[in-house]
């Protein structure tokens, strides 16, 4: 992978978790609460996507 397109990479999932972290402090939800929702989302996906 070309050093742009890391880079690039790594700026969009830093954006997307604080977008996250400030959409969930705004609406007042638990940040323990947003992680344990992000885990479970990201589980599901993984086992869905096993033949």
């Amino acid at each position: 992978m070309p050093l742009p397109h890391f880079l690039a990479l790594i700026l969009s999932v830093v954006l997307a978790a604080a977008l996250t972290v400030w959409a969930a402090a705004g609406l007042g939800w638990p940040l323990g609460l947003v992680s344990l929702a992000a885990l479970g989302t990201a589980l599901a996906i993984r086992a869905f996507a096993w033949p």
